[in-house]
């Protein structure tokens, strides 16, 4: 299985962090949030990655030519000259993905989630299988609510959880929006046609999660 890891981002949120440096390469415990992921795939098994990459994505790349780890192939998705939000990413991603289902990691989340877990069970019929988490401060609303590992949409009167940035998905869910190829576009729309198609999936993670996206939590983690 091949891992898709999201890191186009402008990281607005995280600025002035971000004016001069990618979000992927804020560092967290003294290490790059990037690195931290590939650390974390290659200990789970994972050697074929693919990276998108837009605002200051030279750095990214300059980065990875130093400081790939050893086994770790890496191909880039250049998005320098449009940034394709997250269902373009993936769309224009998939002529290196190949068309077995992938793993997809949002850059700017940190988690100590062991990703070899994620390879299986396989999809079967489900175009993609979400990993979610206990609803942190910023989104007390939640995603989706998950019954008997089926993913579903978020109601009043079932227990909700985050999406973590984390999940499995197969190619097939693109193939009614390929004509969308290089046009931003966001992937949720096409995980709620999943959902009401009943091919979606999730599993509930416990562990360690934090979504780094503004300073204060930025912050936060750093001291932990």
């Amino acid at each position: 299985m091949k891992a898709f890891i999201l890191a186009a981002g402008r990281g607005q949120r995280l600025q002035p962090l971000t004016n001069h440096t990618p979000k992927p390469l804020v560092e967290v415990h003294g290490k790059p949030l990037l690195l931290h992921h590939l650390l974390a795939l290659k200990k789970a098994g994972f050697r074929d990655i693919v990276i998108n990459v837009s605002w200051l994505g030279e750095q990214i790349i300059d980065f990875l030519k130093s400081q790939t780890p050893s086994g770790l192939h890496i191909t880039i998705s250049d998005e320098r000259n449009q940034a394709l939000e997250t269902g373009g990413g993936m769309l224009k991603a998939l002529k290196y993905l190949g068309e077995s289902p992938f793993l997809s990691i949002n850059a700017d989340v940190f988690t100590d989630i062991d990703y070899s877990l994620l390879k299986k069970p396989s999809l079967n019929n489900d175009l993609l299988r979400l990993v979610l988490v206990p609803n942190p401060e910023h989104n007390r609303a939640g995603d989706f609510s998950i019954v008997q590992n089926r993913l579903c949409q978020a109601t009043a009167n079932q227990q909700t959880y985050t999406y973590s940035g984390i999940g499995i998905y197969s190619p097939v869910l693109y193939h009614s929006v390929q004509h969308r190829r290089n046009e931003p576009f966001s992937v949720v729309p096409l995980i709620h046609q999943a959902i009401k198609n009943k091919q979606a999936g999730g599993y509930i993670y416990t562990g360690h999660w934090t979504d780094v996206g503004t300073i204060e939590r930025f912050a936060e983690l750093n001291q932990r």
